[in-house]
């Protein structure tokens, strides 16, 4: 009996040994055929790609062959065309006349008359060129007045005090300068208040809040020496802001007012008017008298 039990316990790691390496071996083959299906797909989807792309190309290949093909057919008429009008302008070869011994005739020319068509060809060019003249003409004037204009704003622009002095000594405007900080609160100078919002000392240029006449406007991203116009209420002149220092957190400038509104110089301009109507209609018309009752 003990000899019986023995091959049995020595067959029993060989089994168990047996059956690990089919676990082991069907694992492998299972990952193998998972490696090969991603790969499968991903080269499927790789050529479903690259087939979409090819068609893309193709797609545009050929639109762009029609657009040559047809501007090709656009440049053959053209010549054609122009082929033609120079062919009718030439003019007709004359044939020599038949010389006999006894009599020889002078050679007849016959001159062919111009195409209509040709004349109006001629005419629409003349007329095209003096389109492009006038227009070279004009934008030539305005790059004189844009010349003219640019001058004279940068004669009115102070970049310091002292200019700001000499600007007003010529007494056409009133300026006003002002320090201001960066606050919400605001800063009057003259008739405009002035809220500094940020100064950026980099690329000098300010962000700024105004308030003209009870009226909030805001100001982005004046630059330095960069006048700033606004026209308040109905006035037809308008007042100017100019930043000529940047600092952190800090401007200087000046506000340019004209003298006198509008308001006032309507005023001064009827009570001039009314002595010369008053005497005007002393030396002219009679006056007309109270009625009495």
């Amino acid at each position: 009996m003990q000899e019986q039990e023995k091959p049995q316990v020595e067959q029993e790691p060989e089994l168990e040994a047996a059956e690990e390496f089919e676990t082991a071996s069907s694992g492998f083959r299972f990952g193998v055929l998972a490696v090969a299906l991603l790969a499968f797909v991903g080269l499927f989807g790789y050529s479903i790609h690259e087939r979409n792309l090819a068609r893309q190309l193709a797609g545009q290949n050929d639109q762009t062959t029609a657009a040559l093909k047809e501007t090709r057919s656009q440049m053959d008429a053209l010549n054609a065309k122009l082929d033609s009008l120079a062919a009718e302008r030439q003019p007709v070869s004359v044939s020599q006349p038949v010389v006999s011994a006894a009599q020889t005739r002078p050679p007849v020319l016959r001159h062919s008359k111009p195409d209509p068509r040709w004349k109006k060809f001629q005419s629409q060019l003349d007329a095209q060129g003096k389109a492009i003249e006038d227009t070279r003409n004009n934008i030539e004037s305005t790059r004189q007045d844009l010349s003219s204009a640019r001058t004279e704003l940068q004669g009115s622009i102070a970049k310091t005090h002292d200019e700001l002095v000499v600007l007003q000594r010529k007494g056409e405007r009133n300026y006003f300068e002002f320090d201001i900080d960066k606050s919400k609160q605001f800063s009057h100078a003259g008739p405009v208040g002035i809220s500094l919002r940020k100064a950026n000392t980099k690329h000098e240029y300010a962000d700024l809040e105004l308030m003209v006449d009870d009226l909030k406007m805001s100001k982005k991203h004046l630059n330095l020496y960069e006048p700033a116009m606004f026209y308040p209420g109905e006035e037809s002149r308008p007042l100017e802001l100019v930043i000529n220092r940047i600092s952190k957190d800090h401007i200087h400038g000046y506000i340019s007012a004209p003298k006198y509104r509008n308001s006032e110089l309507t005023a001064s301009s009827d009570s001039a008017a009314s002595p010369a109507t008053t005497a005007q209609d002393t030396t002219g018309a009679p006056q007309l008298q109270p009625r009495h009752r």
